[in-house]
């Protein structure tokens, strides 16, 4: 017993956490190594027998860990068994696409970019979701998530499109019947208004327009449409990039594109089947964030003039 007690004391030294990971298929005894390297026990062999001793050495849960030199071995052994792994904060913003979204996960090492692209595009997988669509864009809800590494993408995916469907409240779904919109036209329409203003206030009269153009057969003439549909941007959109061949340019086709450009968060959702009833049919950046809304087209010329070509030279919807 005082063998064992000495054993299973801490080795002491630093106590600020280290991130040990444990991948998928390691062996028991690889386990006791990787803690050794780095200094979290005093006996490989002891954390082996004690493994072994338990009939735990099987069960260890793979997966990144935060653990610290001041923990017993078998504090260590318990954390590992009971899969108490890191667990990784991932911010999801409002308006970004799969592709940033994949981005976002490669980079924090929780997701290939290339499956995140695969599965969003699977047509088997996207309808185990409950999701009408060719894709997954617009339905990877923007919020705040957990991920633990090792995480399998298809879950992280799952996770993304079930916060969307619980977020789509009864009074939602009504509100698209009454709006006479199918759910996709709504997400394509919100996704549009997300990336048009960043500001809240101004979602409503945005989506007002945009309905108004829709009613009327006006193309919606939107920029954030035609990036979503070029092959690259450098962040300056150009004449030329407005006669390009893709149903996504709504400078060329009338309607909605055929899918969202985004992923669009709930206030662009309520915006795109709550619009503001307006006269408005134009609006034009002020550069400051917000933008100059017009009923004619003369006076959005007007606007134009004094916002955006005696200033920076570019264009407005």
């Amino acid at each position: 017993m005082v063998g064992f007690w000495w054993l299973n004391q801490p080795v002491g030294g630093p106590t600020q956490p280290v991130l040990v990971e444990i991948p998928p298929g390691t062996p028991f005894t690889q386990v006791s190594d990787i803690l050794d390297q780095h200094h979290l026990i005093g006996s490989e062999w002891f954390f082996t027998f004690l493994g072994r001793v338990q009939r735990v050495d099987r069960n260890i849960i793979p997966g990144e860990y935060e653990l610290n030199a001041g923990m017993q071995p078998t504090e260590l052994l318990n954390k590992l068994v009971k899969g108490k792994v890191y667990q990784y904060a991932i911010t999801i913003p409002e308006g970004y696409n799969v592709a940033q979204i994949a981005d976002i996960l490669d980079q924090k090492r929780l997701a290939l970019k290339q499956d995140i692209f695969r599965l969003t595009r699977d047509p088997v997988f996207i309808q185990s979701l409950n999701v009408q669509a060719p894709t997954l864009e617009g339905y990877l809800f923007p919020d705040t998530y957990h991920f633990s590494r090792f995480t399998p993408p298809e879950t992280i995916i799952r996770t993304f499109v079930n916060r969307f469907h619980d977020v789509l409240t009864p009074e939602l779904k009504s509100r698209i019947r009454v709006m006479d919109m199918t759910l996709q036209e709504v997400l394509t329409l919100a996704s549009v208004v997300e990336k048009e203003t960043g500001l809240a206030a101004e979602r409503p009269l945005v989506s007002g327009v945009f309905h108004n153009r829709l009613r009327r057969g006006i193309p919606l003439q939107s920029d954030p449409t035609v990036i979503y549909a070029l092959e690259s941007f450098d962040g300056n959109i150009r004449k030329i990039d407005l006669s390009v061949d893709s149903p996504y340019n709504t400078y060329k086709v009338r309607g909605l594109p055929p899918g969202p450009i985004a992923n669009p968060g709930l206030a662009a959702i309520h915006a795109a089947l709550y619009p503001t009833q307006t006269d408005f049919v134009y609006f034009v950046s002020r550069n400051d964030g917000s933008h100059q809304f017009s009923v004619t087209l003369a006076d959005h010329n007007k606007a134009v003039d004094i916002y955006q070509r005696r200033l920076t030279g570019k264009r407005a919807s």
